[in-house]
């Protein structure tokens, strides 16, 4: 099954799904390591990683309601940074669950955590941290993470940033700083 497949079944499957609560609830969904996702090495693709992370918050979007008010208003999902950790191999046709949650949020941008899970073991493969948030390009910026949060019926305030989210934030704007004169 191709990227585009997978995500048509994520949206066809979606009712199939309970509703996930925004903020504090999570996705999940299982996958298998297909031929096509392989690496030289005979392992999932360390890109492959970054691709199906994109199906889990596009489940994340569509299992919480906020796609309608996406598509309404025309806004487009943008990731700013992330960072990942490889901790285990994901082998030719091994199944495994991704993971993805809400971690911390400010005006403008949420931090999300991504964890793929071996199915059989529960051994945590990689781990990842991503920054994102939804661009109006009517308006030429971001929306405002309570107006996302209003739009589907949610007043919720960010959770105290870990050590780990501000480590993260902090190294995204120690680049952001060293990148702004190019």
């Amino acid at each position: 099954m191709n990227l585009w497949l997978r995500l048509l079944w994520l949206i066809a499957t979606a009712w199939r799904r309970p509703r996930i609560d925004l903020p504090f609830a999570h996705s999940s969904l299982r996958f298998r390591v297909w031929p096509h996702d392989l690496d030289t090495s005979l392992h999932l693709n360390n890109g492959r990683y970054w691709t199906l992370m994109d199906l889990g918050r596009t489940d994340l979007m569509i299992r919480s309601g906020l796609w309608r008010p996406v598509l309404r208003n025309g806004w487009t999902p943008v990731v700013s940074a992330g960072q990942i950790r490889f901790r285990r191999e994901l082998r030719p046709f091994q199944a495994f669950d991704l993971e993805t949650r809400l971690l911390h949020w400010d005006a403008t941008r949420v931090v999300m955590e991504h964890r793929l899970i071996a199915a059989k073991t529960d051994t945590i493969a990689a781990i990842a941290l991503v920054q994102a948030g939804l661009y109006d390009r009517k308006r030429r910026s971001f929306v405002p993470v309570h107006r996302l949060m209003e739009a589907i019926g949610v007043v919720a305030h960010s959770p105290q940033a870990t050590p780990e989210v501000e480590a993260f934030l902090s190294a995204g704007d120690t680049l952001r700083r060293a990148t702004a004169s190019d």
